[in-house]
């Protein structure tokens, strides 16, 4: 069974829609009923053409800690294909997951202490396997990767960044060597299963000097190189490395000039045999993209325009400061898109925990974090830049720092779409172009008896081909009959059909009313 939590119900229902104009139709709905005296939280975790992964951490009402795991996993259509649990051994407490291509891990650590398991979920047949070790030291872990059967744990010990390889095979561990340095903080743990590589990154503040440095390692923790970006025109906040050749990659990110969080523009070089080719880095202020303004109204867009050509015309630059969440870089036939979404930190109040499971626990004093809108950047094979665009996020907020817009290649065209309060917000893209196919569809109708009259937690996460999965907390009545509401965690499919999609100025009947927003109207 799937524990406490679900125990009383397993709906899957198919959901008919009237032959649609809309982009969005749900096709397929998983129910589970949440359970006010438990606190119990759900991760969703999609498996591309192979299905989607259900965590469900299971805790009682007093407890923010997890006694039991359950595993569940749905096939393409959201049945169901295999499930398993797992007992959380005592005194131990789950920190990181990560995933490979043939498996699921979760990194549990017992509370002051060294001592680690790390729990291995087979994706195709859930099996499961637990490896128990030591990190040879406490550690504050930020980063949790697995390359093979070695697990890379990294995070500061004495304000220090420290990286231990844990080694399944034979319960070994060792630091990598290079990383214990003061003034250093890990920024970044990246693994390429096809070189058999990890490269850290890190970066460095002194004297009001930045420095951004990649060190790459073999599979059993060797260092191979140190590229330091510290000779750079500006800071590097983060970066995303692809590579391109079994000698070269691209690194690609976002930089300050004032060794702080907030960007001033993107950055894209390439390195090359371990050497950074400076000639073919390029800084890209916000203000050199042609379409970042996009978001704003027209008015408000034109005069952000005439500002910044006046100050170039007295030969002044705009700066502009902002906090980006950078995805990572997409592969697309024409070369790498990168997408990052800004984003500011939002305060109200005293805050608790919240858990991804019953409403009675949700604490709307949480901080949080507003998005407000996400741009694209398209580059040639090279790193040369060929387009950009950008969309509103109509002031999203989230109570975890995670990607909220949610990207599809479809041919030549980029779909986005992001959730907020029960329904989902799509845009639709042709490189720098942005079409007039913006529409709302509402998650809001479950059948024609039942309606939602609460949602929270919304999700939304780009799953395979053109479908998408959304998932979250509703709050479900009758229509027809009087009797108690449900409370559900809830799973839809939605696959997106651009042939049935009108321009916006077209919308009719359902479209029309559930739109808040149109193209016209930005």
């Amino acid at each position: 069974m799937f524990g406490r939590c679900v125990s009383l119900l397993f709906l899957l229902t198919w959901i008919t829609l009237r032959p649609a104009v809309a982009q969005l139709e749900p096709s397929v709905r998983v129910e589970l009923p949440t359970d006010n005296n438990d606190n119990d939280t759900y991760d969703v975790l999609p498996l591309g053409d192979q299905g989607v992964l259900l965590t469900i951490r299971h805790g009682d009402y007093y407890s923010s800690a997890p006694e039991k795991f359950s595993f569940r996993k749905y096939d393409g259509n959201l049945k169901p294909v295999w499930e398993t649990d797992y007992k959380i051994d005592a005194y131990f407490e789950p920190i990181m997951s990560c995933q490979t291509e043939h498996y699921f891990f979760w990194l549990f650590k017992e509370s002051n202490s060294e001592k680690i398991s790390v729990l291995r979920l087979g994706l195709d047949d859930g099996q499961t396997e637990i490896f128990k070790g030591s990190l040879l030291t406490q550690i504050e872990i930020s980063q949790f990767k697995v390359l093979d059967n070695v697990a890379y744990v990294g995070g500061n010990y004495r304000s220090r960044p420290v990286v231990v390889a844990f080694s399944f095979f034979d319960k070994s561990a060792k630091v990598l060597p290079g990383l214990y340095i003061n003034h250093v903080q890990l920024n970044n743990i990246e693994v390429d299963p096809n070189r058999r590589l990890v490269h850290v990154m890190t970066d460095a503040t002194t004297q009001r000097n930045c420095e951004f440095t990649i060190r790459t390692y073999t599979y059993e923790g060797r260092l191979v190189r140190t590229v330091n970006m510290d000779g750079m025109k500006h800071s590097l906040i983060s970066g995303k490395l692809l590579p391109v050749s079994d000698d070269e990659s691209l690194l690609v990110g976002n930089y300050s000039i004032d060794c702080t969080p907030y960007s001033q523009g993107i950055y894209v070089t390439r390195i090359r045999n371990g050497e950074v080719v400076e000639q073919d880095t390029r800084y890209i202020d916000f203000s050199q993209l042609q379409n970042f303004f996009n978001y704003l109204k027209p008015k408000r867009q034109q005069k952000m325009i005439d500002k910044i050509s006046r100050r170039r015309s007295q030969g002044k630059d705009t700066k502009f400061r902002y906090r980006l969440l950078v995805h990572d870089l997409m592969p697309t036939p024409n070369g790498p898109m990168l997408i990052a979404e800004v984003f500011y930190p939002q305060y109200k109040g005293n805050s608790t925990p919240i858990s991804f499971g019953s409403m009675r626990n949700f604490d709307r004093s949480q901080e949080g974090y507003r998005f407000t809108h996400a741009f694209l950047c398209g580059f040639d094979p090279g790193g040369r830049l060929i387009w950009d665009n950008c969309v509103p996020v109509k002031d999203v907020i989230s109570y975890e720092l995670h990607p909220m817009v949610q990207v599809s290649q479809q041919g030549n065209r980029t779909v986005l779409a992001y959730p907020q309060e029960g329904e989902i917000t799509t845009e639709v893209l042709e490189g720098s172009k942005l079409l007039p196919l913006r529409q709302n569809y509402s998650l809001k109708e479950v059948s024609e008896n039942e309606k939602v009259v609460y949602s929270e937690q919304d999700h939304l996460e780009a799953w395979f081909d053109r479908h998408f999965l959304a998932y979250g907390i509703q709050k479900i009545s009758s229509e027809k009959y009087s009797g108690p509401s449900r409370e559900v965690f809830y799973i839809n499919k939605l696959s997106y059909n651009p042939d049935l999609v009108k321009p916006s100025g077209e919308a009719t009947g359902r479209e029309k009313s559930s739109r808040k927003t149109s193209g016209s109207e930005r």
